[in-house]
Order: C-alpha cells, then sequence, then structure tokens
C-alpha cells in the first residue's frame, strides 16, 4: 500500500509542474522546408475549445476540441493531437501551439486523453510496447480514435482526406499504431520522439509519415533501447526501423539525405510514395524529447527545447501538402 501511495503522490507531482510550466515559446530560426504547401502563420486562437467525453469499451474518455472562428466553406481538415506520457489534452495544447495555425487555416483540432494514471489528469496511450497502464491492461485507442473521428463529424463538416493524427513520445508511438491499423481513416502522420511499438504493420490504405527526432533524445534515443532519462523502462526498436518499415509499406523509394552544411537538420526523404503520400524522417543534432519549437514541460523531464525548428508548423505544412486523393 506505501508504494502504491507513493506512486500516487509522485503521479500527481508531476501532472501539477507540468501544468506549472512557462507558455513562453522559444524563439525559432525560419523552420526547414519539408513541404510544397504554403500554410498562413500562426493567427491569434480566437475560435471556440471545449471539453467532451465519450465512453468506450466501458470506459469514459475525455478531449479538447478548438474550432476556428471563421469556418472555411466546405469540409474541413481534421488534426488528432496526442500528447506523451503522463501529459495530458490540456498540456498539448499549450505546448503545440497548433491551434494559432488552425484559426488561420481553417482547420479543426482534437486534443484527446489516454487513459489517466493514478488518478490524476495525466494520461497514457496503447502504443503497442509502450505505455504504461494502457498498454498493460490492452486498452483499445484505436478503437477510442476511431469513435472520436465519427464523433467530430457528427458536429462538424471533416474532410475524410485530410484526417491526420501527429503526437509526442508515448502519443508518437501511438500515432504510428494508427497509421497502421486505422489507416483507412488516418491519412497522414507527425511523430516528434517516437517509435514504431507492434509488431505489424500492415496499413489498410498508404499513410504519409513525418518524423522528427534529435540526436540528444535520452528518453527514447534515436538509436533505440532504454533511454538513461526514460520512465517507461522499454527498450524501444531505433525510431528509423519504424520508419522504415511503414515507408516501405507505402511503397517508398529509396531514401534522399538533405543536408546543410551549416544546420543541425538532416532531412530524409523517400518520396513520391503509392497514393501520392510521402515518409520524411528529420534529424536534428543536439536536440532532446522536448517538442522542438514548443512551450516544455517542466516534469518529466526532457531537457531543453529545440528552438531552430518549429515541429508544428512543419507537421502542419507536410501533412496539408498531401492529402488523400
Amino acid at each position: 500500500m506505501r508504494t502504491r501511495a507513493l506512486l500516487l503522490v509522485l503521479a500527481l507531482t508531476a501532472c501539477s509542474r507540468a501544468a506549472d510550466s512557462t507558455d513562453e515559446t522559444p524563439e525559432s530560426d525560419p523552420a526547414t522546408t519539408t513541404a510544397t504547401v504554403e500554410t498562413k502563420p500562426a493567427g491569434d486562437p480566437e475560435g471556440t475549445v471545449t471539453h467532451h467525453s465519450l465512453t468506450i469499451d466501458g470506459h469514459e474518455r475525455t478531449y479538447r476540441l478548438y474550432v476556428p472562428r471563421a469556418t472555411p466553406d466546405g469540409p474541413m481538415p481534421l488534426f488528432i493531437g496526442l500528447h506523451g506520457g503522463t501529459g495530458w489534452a490540456d498540456q498539448l495544447a499549450r505546448t503545440d501551439h497548433i491551434e494559432g495555425l488552425a484559426e488561420s487555416n481553417g482547420f479543426v483540432v482534437v486534443h484527446p486523453d489516454g487513459v489517466k494514471v493514478a488518478g490524476g489528469p495525466c494520461g497514457v496511450w496503447n502504443g503497442g510496447m509502450c505505455c504504461g497502464v494502457a498498454a498493460r491492461d490492452e486498452i483499445d485507442d484505436v478503437a477510442f480514435v476511431d469513435a472520436l473521428i465519427d464523433e467530430i463529424s457528427a458536429d462538424q463538416e471533416i474532410d475524410p482526406h485530410r484526417t491526420f493524427a501527429y503526437g509526442h513520445s508515448n502519443g508518437g508511438i501511438m500515432s504510428y499504431r494508427l497509421a497502421c491499423e486505422l489507416g483507412d481513416r488516418i491519412v497522414g502522420i507527425g511523430v516528434v520522439a517516437g517509435t514504431l511499438g507492434i509488431e505489424t504493420c500492415d496499413p489498410a490504405q498508404p499513410v504519409s509519415l513525418l518524423h522528427v527526432h534529435g540526436t540528444a533524445d535520452e528518453n527514447l534515443p534515436i538509436a533505440g533501447g532504454v533511454g538513461p532519462r526514460s520512465i517507461a523502462g522499454v527498450d524501444f526498436p531505433p525510431p528509423t526501423d519504424g520508419f522504415a518499415t511503414l515507408a516501405d509499406q507505402d511503397g517508398c523509394p529509396d531514401a534522399e539525405e538533405i543536408a546543410d552544411p551549416g544546420s543541425d537538420v538532416t532531412v530524409t526523404r523517400r518520396q513520391p510514395c503509392d497514393g501520392g503520400t510521402a515518409a520524411t524522417f528529420v534529424t536534428i543534432e543536439g536536440a532532446s524529447h522536448a517538442w522542438p519549437g514548443g512551450t516544455p514541460r517542466a516534469t518529466p523531464p526532457s531537457g531543453a527545447g529545440y528552438a531552430g525548428y518549429d515541429a508544428t508548423a512543419e507537421i502542419v505544412a507536410f501533412l496539408l501538402d498531401h492529402p488523400r486523393p
């Protein structure tokens, strides 16, 4: 009982400290181009933020929904943002700042919550090998996202050809799983500091992928293994292996590496792939586990965020550039 109580205190303390993290966004250099689409800069998020719940397999699940104030004519893209392990919906929304881009570019954003840990706001996703109670109890988070798309589409005019998922860490692992198991609905994914956590990946349709990873990530190392700062304690496969697996499934050609001698960023592209999809892996020299260009979380420790690359803007531009025909 003492051990359980200690775990509860630690989990709640982590959530509390993360909620106290600064909302200041690090200055960033011009983003490295990974897409040809022209997206508008982030505007003021003047749209509507609402919180909702739905029940899946007897579990009440919650999510944060952002709808822009000025909705465009016709169906809108949908971005599904998946927080990292022990994160939560509002936390990732503060970290990634995507709602400003949603306002200026006319798309809907949903930040769902993972399965709660120790009764607090912190949550985890069942990405396969990770993480926590969600993986241990075999929570069907694929079914949750599937139902979430249905629920949002019932109230908003969502474009099924532009329905995307993106995530950080455990949320990136979950994004890979969605690409593999919900490829009939998820058109493309963006991954920051994640990896493929399931053994079999067989998408129903080709799924575009932009993966961003730092070489100094000590939570989920770019070479794989157990990170020295990992709270999951999982022996992760190398993130490049998961990238190659999905790219191979998409029928992508051999890789083309683009490196700027004066930059920390190296871009590895495999495109064009089947169905007009593309796969890109971005390596950032010296970057930690934290979301590049975003507001860092105070806990769990992920290192200082890399300010020279705006992962959110790059993911949005890349995914909008690759709709499903």
